[in-house]
């Protein structure tokens, strides 16, 4: 064995309690509904997860059990893509409910600057760690198939950023034609903004009107959490968030 086997990263993480796997997996519906090899795949992914990122809960104790389901949430988007789809980021921060941020908007064309405060139940940075509600996870969980999962939403603003701002296109596996998801998802986007801006009514909540990355982020909680209402509102991009993704885990 040389140095370079012994870097952190190299190093095989340490496996995860029979006991407490248990336990995570009851807490998990998602994880129940894998197929056994998969949630053995998840398993090796959330060991390899808690070994290379950093949880910092903020005004919150969390057991090992609360760890755990935190990271194999964020790794169940990666199932089918692997691991290295979540590099370039270190940490997680965790606060116990909703938290306020401030963003700065500089708009180009007047060269203006503004700040607003915003109440937030998840964020991904570009460059930064993933911030999430504990609260929201806790309801992501007893509440698993209603539409919402903040987990795997804020993974799918991180595997977004992975070539850059995000824009609903991550870096697409062999096999998904690039011009196809544009072209897919930008009809989708557009169709969905066309009808908000209208007052019309949606399958797909609102919030991903807001820009084409949060329609990818909105859609990517719907695969996991409500595919069956994806599949009535757009079938077209259900289907190449089987392809990215794998089947959904939803009954």
């Amino acid at each position: 064995m040389t140095w370079f086997d012994w870097l952190p990263g190299r190093r095989p993480p340490p496996p995860i309690a029979e006991a407490l796997w248990r336990d995570a997996l009851a807490a998990c519906p998602l994880a129940q509904r894998l197929p056994t090899d998969e949630r053995q795949r998840l398993r090796l992914l959330a060991a390899r997860f808690l070994q290379r990122k950093r949880l910092y809960p903020t005004g919150i104790e969390l057991d090992e059990t609360q760890r755990l389901l935190i990271a194999m949430q964020a790794c169940l988007p990666v199932l089918r893509i692997g691991f290295r789809a979540l590099r370039g980021w270190q940490g997680v921060v965790i606060y116990p409910g909703e938290f306020k941020v401030r963003h700065r908007h500089h708009d180009g064309s007047t060269g203006v600057v503004t700040e607003r405060d915003q109440v937030l139940t998840g964020e991904a940075w570009q460059i930064g760690p993933l911030v999430l509600s504990w609260a929201a996870v806790q309801q992501d969980l007893a509440q698993p198939w209603d539409g919402y999962n903040v987990v795997a939403h804020e993974i799918a603003h991180k595997l977004d950023m992975l070539d850059g701002p995000p824009d609903g296109v991550p870096p697409l596996p062999r096999g998904i034609s690039r011009r196809a998801w544009i072209d897919t998802f930008q009809r989708a986007y557009d169709g969905l903004a066309h009808a908000v801006r209208r007052g019309q009514p949606a399958q797909i909540d609102t919030y991903a009107a807001t820009n084409p990355g949060e329609y990818f982020a909105v859609v990517s909680e719907l695969h996991f959490s409500d595919p069956t209402r994806l599949e009535r509102a757009e079938p077209r991009v259900a289907s190449l968030l089987r392809a990215y993704y794998g089947p959904s885990p939803a009954p």
